[in-house]
């Protein structure tokens, strides 16, 4: 079995990208009502504070704090894939694999995350994850993505609605 690495920081912030199986597919969006309950869900069972979330179709970023001296940010991912496909009927096609280890086909096996190192870290990853949908075309414009954290940021004052309204080659789009 392969031993993963993850940086582990009791009481981090942590950098996430968390994709569907089916890179073609608008599940997540589709059925963001899930989704949004099994994250409150999971958020009632273990606490964590919500700095900034996108959801696309087939992929979501986020960045989430942890509580002082925890550093368990993958049994609250598991938990969020989990109780989301537990919500979805079992339609999707899956490997013989799959089946044999009585695996749903919705999400890759692997999430990507990312310790945050400080504050110029924490701002280009702020600004990729709202960013996001702009880098895959949904939308022209930040503020027109729904499922996004930017609404509520732009309200505090933290982003201007108007944010990153310029053209795409003035934004630096790879990951951060």
């Amino acid at each position: 079995m392969p031993d993963y690495r993850r940086a582990r920081v009791p009481g981090g912030t942590y950098f996430f990208t968390i994709n569907l199986l089916e890179r073609k597919s608008d599940l997540l969006v589709r059925h963001i009502d899930v989704l949004r309950e099994a994250v409150r869900r999971t958020r009632r069972e273990r606490p964590f504070v919500i700095d900034a979330w996108v959801v696309l179709p087939d992929h979501m970023h986020c960045i989430i704090r942890l509580p002082d001296g925890d550093d368990d940010f993958s049994n609250r991912i598991k938990a969020i894939k989990t109780r989301f496909v537990r919500s979805l009927p079992a339609t999707e096609r899956r490997s013989c694999v799959r089946v044999t280890r009585g695996e749903r086909a919705i999400w890759q096996r692997r999430f990507w995350e990312h310790a945050n190192r400080g504050d110029v870290d924490y701002a280009r990853h702020m600004d990729y994850v709202h960013f996001n949908p702009v880098k895959h075309g949904y939308v022209t414009f930040v503020r027109n993505w729904p499922f996004s954290t930017f609404h509520r940021l732009a309200q505090a004052g933290l982003y201007s609605s108007d944010w990153a309204a310029g053209d795409i080659a003035d934004f630096p789009v790879g990951e951060p």
